[in-house]
């Protein structure tokens, strides 16, 4: 193997291990869910989910599962809504 090419893999091992340098401005997934699939995206800081829940709370389980999948690589949390109390905002963080 070429020492260039060598010199390559160790820092694409560095960086996969220092997630907070990659940082999503948008994408679009398909997410298995219980009742089947649905697209989650994420775009100019905000998201979007086509599961029922979504439309009505603007926040979802597909949503949050993501975020917190991507953790530091998303660069806005996500901002839940007022009708969610404190401690269910705590909840759906993660807190």
């Amino acid at each position: 193997m070429q020492s260039s090419l060598i010199g390559k893999v160790q820092k694409a091992k560095q960086y996969a291990q220092e997630p907070e340098r990659v940082r999503f401005t948008q994408f679009s997934i398909s997410f298995s869910g219980e009742n089947g699939d649905h697209n989650v995206g994420f775009h100019d800081g905000a998201w979007q989910c086509t599961c029922h829940f979504f439309a009505g709370w603007k926040i979802c389980c597909h949503t949050m599962a993501v975020e917190k999948l991507l953790h530091v690589m998303v660069p806005v949390k996500q901002t839940y809504p007022e009708s969610l109390s404190h401690a269910e905002a705590a909840v759906a963080a993660g807190a």
